[in-house]
């Protein structure tokens, strides 16, 4: 009971000087939690005395964990360019300077300049998209499974959208397209097997409740062997020859031809434009390179009847996101693609990777055990299924660390390290240029 006596009073713990500068109302949460959890082991008999000044450091301590942020960079040597865990793609500096500068300030986000009056948020990316692929119009919301529902929702509410089995798929988040159909009061109409469907599998399942032809991206996985599916072309050609929508939710979407044959059988959204679509609609933070987004291109009465939907302003998108989006998709347009970070890293030579890699093998191999070697890796982020690119890594040893400990040790460090075989590897495919810099220093500080 004395050792209960001597808890200090919280109003004069509090007013101690060591929490001058310290925010008074979190101090006094902190040190409520902190000297309540003191009562509970005195009663419990776990300790014997108290000291006031370890309070205080415990105090601190937690103070400092509680306000320093949660979100933080990394350093992602795992080799997947698109890591939906580490924030996808990376945005250009030069770009979120821009969106800075606009947020910032006021803008005309929704007022329109040569005409005085108010004017259309979306309206900031249309002439560009136009431009980029030859729609009519488009729409941004703020992910491609928003898209998704809001396009469903707007035309399918009560009526039949066709769709083969072998594209019912499920990504990441447990996103199920035949739950999201449900939740947007489309009626979904399987057609064809797993593996194998046909065109006229869409054109006798079209009645006069359908309402449109769907074609889903098969994110993170590949159907191969004894399958087919059917071309969007053709998908495109039945749709208007029987009076209904086609529509592609392709999920990632590229604006050109990727890389190391990575774009074999998927068509980029410009080729698609070319059979003259409906609707399509696909990401802006993945292989397209910018912020989080999801867009909508195609014809401009669907596009018309998609901005009346209520849910829209629900899933609109904000100014930053408006002005970084539309500063990517000019760069596409400039043909300036380096200055697109996903597709710069995906376009870096072997040789290049090679040199970085054995730059940081020069600064450390006196500290551990490294050997550059050659490996593959994907994009990432459900795009491009099974497609492997070439990369190099530097394989890692540190005294008798086992990988899993050795990769927990470089994860304390924020660098996100993989293991393969046994070993862990820095794939450098997914080391931005600036990281590589960075790498070696914090490697030397952890090995030493």
């Amino acid at each position: 009971m004395t050792l209960l006596k001597s808890i200090p009073k919280i109003d004069k713990f509090i007013n101690n000087k060591a929490f001058d500068g310290y925010s008074k109302s979190l101090i006094t949460k902190i040190s409520k939690e902190i000297i309540q959890n003191l009562r509970s082991d005195i009663l419990n008999n776990n300790i014997k005395t108290i000291d006031e000044n370890l309070l205080i450091s415990q105090t601190i301590k937690e103070y400092e964990k509680q306000i320093s942020p949660s979100l933080q960079t990394v350093i992602n040597a795992t080799g997947i360019i698109v890591h939906t865990n580490l924030g996808r793609s990376l945005i250009n500096k030069d770009s979120l300077n821009k969106a800075i500068n606009i947020a910032t300030s006021y803008n005309n986000l929704e007022y329109d300049l040569e005409k005085g009056q108010r004017g259309e948020r979306y309206s900031h990316i249309v002439k560009t998209l136009q431009a980029l692929t030859g729609c009519e119009d488009s729409i941004v919301v703020n992910n491609n499974a928003s898209a998704v529902f809001l396009v469903l929702n707007t035309f399918c509410k009560g009526k039949e959208a066709v769709v083969s089995r072998g594209e019912l798929v499920e990504i990441g988040g447990s996103f199920r397209v035949p739950e999201v159909m449900t939740q947007s009061g489309a009626i979904l109409k399987e057609i064809g097997t797993t593996n194998k469907t046909h065109l006229r599998d869409y054109e006798n399942a079209i009645s006069e409740n359908t309402s449109m032809l769907m074609k889903v991206h098969k994110s993170n996985y590949s159907i191969e062997g004894f399958s087919s599916e059917v071309d969007f072309e053709d998908i495109v050609k039945t749709a208007q020859e029987n009076g209904v929508i086609d529509y592609y939710d392709m999920g990632s979407g590229h604006m050109i031809d990727l890389p190391y044959n990575l774009s074999s059988g998927e068509p980029s959204i410009k080729e698609l434009m070319k059979y003259n679509p409906s609707l399509l609609s696909f990401s802006g933070d993945k292989l397209l390179g910018s912020v989080q987004a999801g867009i909508i291109i195609g014809k401009k009465e669907l596009i018309e009847k998609i901005k009346k939907n209520q849910l829209l302003r629900m899933l609109r998108v904000d100014k930053i996101t408006l002005a970084i989006l539309e500063d990517t998709l000019n760069s596409n347009l400039k043909d300036e693609l380096d200055s697109i970070p996903t597709l710069q890293m995906l376009n870096t030579s072997v040789k290049t990777l090679e040199q970085r890699a054995n730059e940081v093998k020069n600064a450390i191999e006196s500290l551990c055990k490294c050997e550059v070697i050659n490996t593959s890796t994907m994009v990432g982020g459900g795009t491009t299924p099974n497609k492997k690119i070439p990369s190099v890594a530097l394989s890692l040893e540190y005294k008798n660390l086992k990988p899993n400990a050795l990769e927990k040790l470089l994860r304390k460090n924020n660098i996100i390290a993989r293991i393969e075989n046994d070993k862990v590897l820095l794939d450098f495919r997914s080391i931005s240029s600036d990281d590589a810099s960075k790498l070696s220093t914090i490697l030397c500080e952890v090995f030493n």
